[in-house]
């Protein structure tokens, strides 16, 4: 009986992505950890279970290799079971898309950054899952919220963060914070922190103004 034949790795454009952290003050300090249980029990149902595993395999990755490390496509694909097709549109690539398509990563080239924290869904995603995933994320929101001052602060904020930086207006945020039974002190503080937050990211992400040299005035005759 012939041996078997192994099995022929898939390929894909690009072999391997230099993965690095996506270094983001905000986002590192009030989002929810790559493995956290939110992002198993709500962000699973947006992301689809190829693209959860990929990222927690990231996040072991860099618990080894805090400033990054090199992905080779075609091994990563094999262990998360994805190894059957390899090209542009294979499984695996589509799970790496989505990690830029969701906001969680970005791509420059053969460079891959990822989020080591991903912030909460929006209003928009939260509206897309199932109705009962919907009244567990509230639930646990209005939990979350019924703590001490300080970690309420913390919550609503990363909250107003999320839903100012999809577009919803001040008005609307701090609706939805009264809504989670959020004191309105602490609401107003967290809408105009996350304010100032996005507004300075705004800032830093624009380039400052091209200066054109001025001619230097010749001396009259």
């Amino acid at each position: 009986m012939p041996a078997p034949v192994p099995p022929t790795p898939p390929s894909f454009p690009v072999p391997v992505l230099q993965v690095r952290p996506w270094a983001d003050p905000v986002i590192d300090e009030l989002g929810f950890e790559l493995r956290s249980a939110y992002v198993e029990r709500f962000w699973l149902a947006t992301l689809g279970p190829s693209t959860t595993f990929l990222l927690r395999r990231l996040a072991d990755r860099f618990d080894l290799d805090p400033d990054g490390f090199d992905l080779d496509l075609a091994d990563t694909a094999s262990r998360l079971g994805l190894a059957a097709r390899g090209g542009r549109h294979s499984p695996f690539n589509r799970a790496l898309e989505r990690t830029t398509k969701f906001g969680l990563a970005r791509r420059h080239g053969t460079t891959l950054e990822v989020r080591r924290r991903v912030p909460p869904l929006t209003l928009a995603q939260l509206g897309r899952l199932p109705r009962a995933l919907q009244d567990e994320h509230a639930a646990w929101q209005a939990a979350s919220l019924a703590t001490p001052e300080r970690d309420q602060q913390r919550r609503a904020r990363r909250i107003a963060l999320g839903l100012l930086g999809t577009g919803d207006t001040v008005d609307l945020v701090e609706r939805q914070l009264h809504q989670l039974h959020v004191h309105p002190a602490v609401a107003h503080d967290a809408v105009r922190w996350a304010r100032r937050q996005l507004a300075a990211d705004s800032d830093l992400a624009t380039p400052p103004a091209r200066t054109e040299p001025q001619p230097t005035p010749r001396p009259a005759a």
